[in-house]
């Protein structure tokens, strides 16, 4: 195995347990706006994964596998979305921050470019986030006919139902 494709299978298991807590939060996570920001950040999550996934093959090698690590809310209520929101900002940061002088040296200019385009997304999340935190719930935008006050109902905790 290369170097490079040491890096990008390290990157790669780094994002894929980013993925697989915000998959885990998403269960936790009820109200309806905010649930459908973290589905729209793990459907971004694929892709980006699936991108790193095509270069780690293209040099010869598997990208790894790995299981979803177990995940709770601290606190009850909003309280626990609250401790959700601050910890997968911190994370986010956390990741740019280990990853990105990393990438910056990186030769290969198409691996740079795609993983500084994912580092890039890390902190769109982050404002993600951190925007949830403050109570935010048009993260995706607004609606054509406003509603007052946030959604009612809340998001399902499984992603798909066949």
């Amino acid at each position: 195995m290369s170097g490079l494709s040491n890096l990008l299978q390290e990157f790669y298991r780094d994002k894929l347990t980013a993925m697989l807590k915000h998959q885990a939060a998403a269960r936790l996570v009820g109200q309806y706006d905010i649930n459908n920001t973290y589905q729209y950040i793990i459907g971004r999550e694929e892709v980006e994964l699936s991108w790193v996934a095509a270069a780690i093959r293209d040099l010869g090698d598997q990208p790894p596998d790995q299981a979803e690590p177990p995940r709770a809310a601290g606190g009850k209520g909003q309280e626990a979305t609250l401790t959700l929101f601050d910890e997968d900002a911190r994370d986010a940061q956390a990741f740019v921050d280990r990853w990105r002088p990393r990438v910056e040296a990186l030769t290969n200019a198409r691996h740079r470019s795609m993983l500084l385009v994912i580092l890039g997304e890390v902190l769109e999340q982050k404002r993600f986030f951190e925007q949830a935190r403050a109570g935010r719930t048009d993260l995706l935008g607004r609606r054509a006919v406003q509603i007052v006050g946030p959604s009612h109902g809340e998001g399902l905790p499984t992603r798909w139902i066949g």
